[in-house]
């Protein structure tokens, strides 16, 4: 019980550091509206080993972005498949993962359509990401009105948590925020791609990073509120499978749902397939990486860094046997060490160039370099 109070203290936290985050690089959007984010920001403010480190960390955010977006995706499937009490994989040796399997299977897929040349369509990708944001809103609202009506009930008994430990520690609380500050991980996408928004290019780009941000945190508060109220922890069915199973039952609006999670979890897989080997190819030309990174396959697309990035993937959902809560921590290295790299560059960066406001933003961001860093 003492921990299932803690979590929701704990998002409340989370959500305070979202904020932090997301203005420490609204002040990278507009000091470098050409884009680059922490690789760009480090090499230049803070040397070549701290850019090459920045680098390393988005090459491993990018790794995992792809075994922990497949893996949950699949968990989405999962659950939806316990949540309507089919007895689908059910008797299988317990060599025959199905999570593992069914993650296999989406990487597979994704890099075969890279390396056939498949584009992101944005219309087409632009389907599930609403989707998921209107069903998700549904389940929130229909959640708070069954709160305040007192009829939101779990859907099923939660299964009863085993643990040695004799109390919530303060060193657990401190591992379960960094392993939750993950869900900020997006953040350092836009200060990346600045230039592919429309003019001005940096105004709609902070634009955009607070809304996503303020969207990004009433989503997780609000799943935390219902999870917490509801006494809700990890088991066969995730979190927000639960959450959602609690809200609709098992219907149409519940199936929805599941795929759209689903469905926007292998958008994000497939957003790193983009940008992971253009950022091994620029690496490569740098002597930093074989130069193999550097060469295009018949479809133009740089077919070593697909297949790496889709190899070591996979990889790591076998070793790491398919478990998000394992993998997300090893996700969290990476994320949070280009973070802490990008705001430090940025406290440099200001030093030097004393405008305007400069010993504002210096403080934002050198409040953002070390909270980071203490995640980290």
């Amino acid at each position: 019980n003492s921990a299932l109070n803690a979590s929701l203290y704990i998002s409340i936290a989370i959500v305070v550091l979202l904020a932090i985050v997301s203005f420490s690089y609204r002040q990278i959007v507009y000091a470098y509206p050409g884009g680059g984010g922490s690789y760009v920001v480090s090499r230049e403010n803070l040397g070549e080993i701290p850019g090459l480190a920045a680098s390393a960390a988005l090459m491993i955010d990018y790794i995992l972005m792809v075994s922990v977006s497949i893996v949950a995706g699949t968990e989405a499937i999962t659950s939806a498949i316990v949540a309507s009490g089919s007895t689908f994989g059910q008797g299988l040796p317990e060599a025959f993962n199905i999570n593992v399997i069914l993650s296999l299977l989406f990487i597979a897929l994704l890099t075969f359509g890279n390396l056939r040349g498949v584009r992101e369509a944005g219309t087409i990708f632009s389907i599930p990401t609403y989707l998921f944001i209107v069903s998700f809103g549904v389940m929130l609202v229909a959640g708070l009105i069954k709160v305040f009506n007192g009829t939101l009930q779990p859907a099923t008994t939660p299964p009863v948590v085993e643990t040695a430990a004799p109390a919530v520690t303060l060193w657990l609380i401190l591992r379960a925020f960094s392993a939750g500050s993950v869900a900020m991980s997006g953040t350092e996408a836009i200060s990346n791609g600045v230039t592919a928004f429309q003019k001005p290019e940096p105004r709609n780009a902070a634009r955009t990073l607070i809304v996503m941000a303020a969207v990004l945190g009433v989503a997780f508060l609000g799943v935390s509120y219902l999870a917490q109220h509801m006494g809700l922890v990890p088991g066969e069915e995730t979190i927000i499978s639960q959450v959602a199973h609690a809200v609709f039952g098992v219907n149409a609006l519940y199936i929805i749902f599941q795929i759209a999670t689903m469905g926007i979890l292998v958008i994000a897989a497939n957003t790193a397939f983009a940008v992971f080997p253009r950022l091994s190819s620029v690496m490569a030309h740098d002597n930093y990486m074989p130069h193999q990174f550097m060469d295009r396959g018949d479809r133009l697309a740089y077919s070593t860094g697909i297949i790496a990035l889709g190899g070591v993937a996979a990889l790591l959902v076998i070793v790491f046997q398919g478990n998000v809560n394992n993998l997300i921590h090893l996700y969290a290295v990476g994320v949070f060490l280009a973070f802490c790299l990008a705001n430090s560059g940025m406290v440099v960066h200001w030093w030097k160039k004393r405008g305007p406001k400069w010993k504002f933003s210096i403080a934002v961001n050198g409040l953002g370099a070390v909270v980071t860093a203490a995640i980290l």
